[in-house]
């Protein structure tokens, strides 16, 4: 059975995911992974390296384009090895003009 969308959450709304990449994502090119992936999809937003090992990717555009963002995310088909990736969504906010490795 599908998920049902909640309101404003349609496949062609724009949203905000907001992912916490657990694994072997530093220093093995992930971010760039990420940057050429997301801008294949056009979203905008960035890969930010935090101080714990993990990414954190901000990615905004049409839901389904997050939606596939994440489900590359979680392939295991990425530079590094992925463990767990933890999203949120939130409505688009539109301040990100591109997709940037921080």
């Amino acid at each position: 059975m599908g998920e049902i969308p909640a309101p404003g959450s349609g496949p062609d709304e724009r949203a905000r995911l907001s992912a916490w990449v657990h694994g072997t994502v530093q220093g093995v090119g992930f971010r760039w992974w990420t940057r050429s992936r997301a801008l294949e999809l056009g979203l905008t937003g960035y890969a930010r390296n935090a101080p714990d090992g993990r990414v954190h990717v901000v990615a905004e555009g049409q839901r389904t384009a997050c939606l596939k963002l994440l489900e590359l995310l979680r392939s295991g088909d990425t530079a590094g090895r992925v463990t767990l990736v933890v999203e949120s969504w939130e409505p688009a906010r539109g301040d990100m003009p591109g997709f940037e490795e921080r």
